[in-house]
């Protein structure tokens, strides 16, 4: 009989932490299911070594002012970006993620604040709100952290027109329309302080505008494709050689009018019968087209020298990344850029970095990698870099593991 009493006492026991745990669901109270700890925490590390034919000092596109992180990194053994990334459900109305980013540039360690930003849940009709400094939606790989890069360096396009990325502090409106197949528009707005634009800006700096859109072929095929449309204002821009630069000048080049960017984006994927685990086939391609008036100027320069400038530049890439057996892949990627720069005084256009030289930079890569779980993986990548009038044969291998809880990872 106390057995009896006892089993009722648990089964009463029972039945009160289900309704009590029903009660905290319909409140939206339980924590995160795939988190134990409140926030979530990643750290992502990588490193490398290099050879290069050349060295990387004085780095330069012709054609194209230079800003960001847009050099070739060092030669030799080096860190490449340690990220900490925490993120979190705030409750059943606010999502929260932050990110910095540690890097050792010319033997100093530098801690840069890469994301910190809040996104809204279950606002309904397809609408998601994020407000604070994150990866803007311009572009296919943009919005990809560079660890979840197929390639150890991004394209020449993104280096030349972005510095590598286009990170802002703003708000971004997306909204997901309720249709059989992916359409998706936004809209950012940003302070637009930041490469490619510059300067200080009292209200909004810079705004982008997207639409993204695809579908499944059939079981074993999809695509997606974008095109997108950036657009800065009050522009005063420095150009620099990233973190490259070496030796110098005392004159900084420095481009003062507006800037259009307007990008295109397509990608193709291919896993038989929908399963990617041992076999599948990334195409991915994006050409991008930007804009600028204004004047350009050598600060630092006695007396200063300026002149007005009309500048068009060009780039795109092609790239196919293969995984030929469960823990292996290879790709191939084809960068180019061109530009048709105009101004009154080519003197200062040359001093600045944006004469063409009569080069439209090219480079091809290669890129061979093993990746024992999807918390690992070491590559070998090859680069005929003929960006500049040299060219420059360039190895990395280089490891990245992540450690913690991660996200998932865009199409």
């Amino acid at each position: 009989m106390s057995g009896n009493v006892l089993s009722e006492t648990f089964d009463q026991q029972g039945i009160q932490q289900l309704e009590q745990r029903v009660a905290q669901l319909e409140a939206g109270a339980l924590p995160n299911a795939d988190n134990a700890f409140n926030p979530a925490i990643s750290i992502i590390l990588d490193g490398r070594y290099a050879n290069f034919d050349d060295n990387s000092e004085g780095y330069h596109l012709p054609g194209f002012q230079l800003g960001g992180e847009a050099g070739v990194g060092e030669t030799g053994f080096s860190l490449g970006h340690t990220e900490i990334t925490a993120s979190s459900n705030i409750d059943n109305y606010f999502f929260g993620k932050m990110t910095l980013a540690i890097a050792e540039h010319e033997g100093e360690t530098e801690i840069e604040l890469e994301e910190a930003f809040l996104q809204t849940l279950g606002l309904g009709s397809g609408v998601t709100l994020t407000l604070g400094r994150f990866f803007s939606d311009f572009g296919y790989l943009n919005k990809q952290h560079p660890h979840a890069w197929d390639f150890a360096d991004a394209p020449l396009v993104y280096r030349a027109m972005m510095g590598n990325h286009l990170i802002d502090d703003g708000v971004q409106f997306l909204y997901l329309a309720d249709s059989d197949m992916f359409l998706q528009f936004g809209a950012e707005a940003f302070r637009g302080s930041r490469f490619p634009a510059g300067g200080e800006q009292d209200n909004i700096g810079a705004w982008t505008a997207f639409v993204e859109f695809g579908d499944d072929i059939d079981d074993s095929n999809s695509w997606q494709a974008g095109i997108s449309h950036w657009r800065a204002d009050n522009i005063h821009r420095e150009g620099g050689h990233g973190h490259d630069h070496g030796g110098g000048t005392a004159e900084t080049p420095v481009f003062i009018g507006e800037s259009n960017m307007s990008a295109l984006d397509l990608v193709y994927k291919w896993a038989p019968n929908g399963n990617p685990v041992n076999k599948n086939f990334k195409l991915q391609f994006e050409y991008i087209l930007r804009d600028e008036q204004g004047d350009v100027e050598l600060e630092g320069s006695d007396p200063l020298e300026s002149t007005s400038y009309d500048g068009e530049q060009t780039g795109w890439y092609l790239q196919g990344v293969y995984q030929f057996a469960r823990q292996w892949r290879t790709g191939l990627r084809y960068d180019a850029l061109s530009s048709d720069n105009r101004a009154s005084d080519e003197s200062v256009l040359e001093a600045a970095g944006l004469h063409d030289e009569g080069h439209d930079p090219r480079r091809i890569s290669a890129m061979l990698e093993w990746v024992p779980t999807e918390f690992s993986r070491i590559r070998l990548q090859f680069n005929r870099d003929e960006s500049t009038l040299v060219a420059n044969n360039q190895w990395f291998v280089q490891y990245t593991v992540s450690m913690g809880s991660h996200g998932a990872h865009q199409f």
